[in-house]
């Protein structure tokens, strides 16, 4: 059975290199061979331009189709995997089109699994994770309040004035500062029109204490389901969200204002400047190193005393095998491709794996990617 690893781009790289040090049998296919041969060929026996004739035609039953392209083209590629009889993954998140995907994929015997990523990804395994330990607790009464906070970054490892820096285009980040959220504080539902309306200070219990700024990211709330959260729990905070360098929100001060004032067609031109801008102006240099935070907590209380705390902390660097978004995203995609190949996941359309033992042993592969992961017990 081959892997097809569609794409090599800047997220790509390190998890494809450990596929074909592995010794796995791999195709790569990317927009152009050159920059693909750049990259991975020291290793990759198969490099072939990305075209969808061609693809359709390699693709096998039993094959897994990784894809590491733009989130737009997921489902048409998943969709070509179904028809193939080969299985399919990604790190963006599950969109409807690939949700539609969930009885087809099962009545074929093909497994379709989204947001293998960092986040998402490593995030809802660490989640699942905390999850099945408060309820195997002792601890653990429908009748606790129960607080979740998953707050995840990528920010540079050696702070700038502007107090982050790009890997490809500020259009993304824009995008999502203009975007809405809902979450619960304090036992009711929040809805902040702007992140920036809610930067709050955040303690990471880091090895080093740091502090950094976070704000509420989209909506929170269906995650409650998604992590397994019954019905009749008192949920007193939910939120996922994102962590920035401290200092973030009064040198970003200035977008937030413009942002405010973008609207119609010459704001979408606006935009576009803007990025370009910051990207002239705020991009990573050539081999400098980049930083992922993550941090997943769960809290339970009884008449306001925490009996139960844990948190997954991780906390990586850019280096020589590659930066830490790059590491982190494309090691997961790495990791259910192997996982498919070896029938450990079920067929139709899935995220992350509950399965214990299996999220044990993802888990122990993510330690090895970053320079610091634990998980840490505040009680």
């Amino acid at each position: 059975m081959t892997i097809h690893w569609c794409g090599t781009g800047l997220s790509a790289v390190p998890g494809l290199r450990r596929l074909l040090s592995e010794g796995q049998d791999v195709v790569v296919w990317n927009q152009t061979i050159e920059a693909a041969a750049a990259v991975v060929g020291d290793l990759a026996l198969d490099i072939r331009l990305h075209d969808p004739v061609a693809m359709s035609a390699a693709f096998a039953p039993g094959d897994v189709v990784v894809s590491m392209l733009p989130a737009s083209m997921h489902a048409d590629l998943a969709r070509q995997a179904l028809a193939a009889g080969a299985h399919f993954t990604c790190s963006s998140y599950l969109s409807p089109e690939l949700r539609a995907l969930d009885g087809p994929a099962r009545d074929a015997g093909v497994v379709i699994t989204g947001e293998m990523g960092l986040d998402p990804g490593i995030d809802h395994m660490m989640a699942h994770d905390l999850v099945a330990a408060y309820r195997a607790s002792p601890a653990y009464d429908p009748a606790n309040a129960v607080s979740f906070n998953s707050l995840c970054g990528g920010i540079p490892a050696v702070p700038n004035a502007f107090r982050y820096k790009f890997s490809w285009s500020p259009l993304g980040v824009l995008a999502a500062l203009r975007s809405p959220s809902r979450s619960i504080r304090h036992f009711s539902e929040l809805r902040v029109q702007r992140p920036w309306d809610a930067i709050t200070r955040y303690d990471a219990p880091l090895p080093h204490p740091e502090t950094f700024e976070v704000y509420p990211n989209r909506d929170s709330l269906p995650f409650l389901t998604e992590y397994g959260f019954d019905p009749d729990w008192r949920i007193k905070d939910f939120v996922r969200g994102t962590i920035r360098l401290n200092g973030w929100a009064e040198a970003w001060a200035p977008i937030f204002a413009e942002l405010e004032s973008l609207n119609g067609a010459e704001g979408e031109e606006r935009l576009r400047t803007l990025s370009n801008e910051l990207w002239a102006q705020n991009a990573y240099a050539p081999g400098e190193p980049d930083r992922v935070v993550l941090v997943v907590t769960l809290k339970a209380e009884r008449d306001g005393v925490p009996v139960w705390h844990q948190s997954w902390v991780l906390d990586a660097q850019g280096d020589a095998r590659g930066s830490a978004m790059a590491r982190l995203v494309s090691g997961t995609a790495a990791m259910a491709a192997e996982s498919i190949l070896l029938r450990e996941l079920p067929t139709g359309v899935h995220g992350v794996p509950t399965d214990p033992r299996l999220l044990g042993r993802w888990l122990a592969q993510v330690q090895m990617l970053a320079q610091y992961m634990a998980r840490v017990d505040h009680l």
